[in-house]
C-alpha cells in the first residue's frame, strides 16, 4: 500500500473566506500515484474548515450569512473564549458547524466526487498562514 502526505498553505486576506482546493488536491493525488484508495482531507487549524458542496457564488455567500447570524463576530464580549485576550471565539464555533476534514474515495486515479461536488477549504479567523494536510493511502 502506498501513502502520500502533503500540506496545503493558505492565507486569506480577509477574515473568512472560502476556496475551490479541489485541484490542489487532485494535484496531490497525482503526485501520489495512487489509483484506488482513499483520500484524507482536513484543516489543521481550529478556526478553520475542510468542508464538500457545491461551488456556487450564491451558495458560498448564503454559507458566509447563515454562519455569521449564527456565531457573529461582534461584539465580541459575547464569548468567554474571547477574555482569553483572543478575538475569534465565534471563528471556533463556525468550524465546528462546517467541520475539520473530508475523505473522499479515489477511483482508477481520480477523486470520487459526485457531480457537483467540491472540496473547499473554510476560513474563519483569517489574514494569517495556516495548513490543510492530505493525506492518501491505497494501491
Amino acid at each position: 500500500m502506498k501513502s502520500h502526505r502533503q500540506e496545503l498553505w493558505f492565507e486569506t486576506k480577509t477574515r473568512r473566506a472560502y476556496l475551490n482546493i479541489t485541484p490542489d488536491v487532485e494535484a496531490a493525488l497525482v503526485a501520489s500515484g495512487v489509483r484506488e484508495g482513499l483520500c484524507l482531507v482536513n484543516a489543521m487549524h481550529i478556526t478553520a474548515s475542510v468542508y464538500i458542496n457545491d461551488d456556487e457564488s450564491g451558495l458560498l455567500a448564503d454559507y458566509d450569512d447563515f454562519l455569521e447570524r449564527l456565531a457573529p463576530h461582534a461584539p465580541t464580549s459575547q464569548y468567554r473564549h474571547n477574555r482569553t485576550g483572543e478575538d475569534n471565539g465565534d471563528a471556533h464555533l463556525k468550524r465546528q458547524v462546517m467541520g475539520r476534514e473530508v475523505v473522499v474515495a479515489i477511483t482508477a486515479g481520480k477523486l470520487d466526487l459526485g457531480p457537483w461536488e467540491q472540496i473547499f477549504y473554510g476560513e474563519f479567523d483569517g489574514k494569517r498562514r495556516k495548513r490543510v494536510l492530505v493525506k492518501i493511502i491505497g494501491e
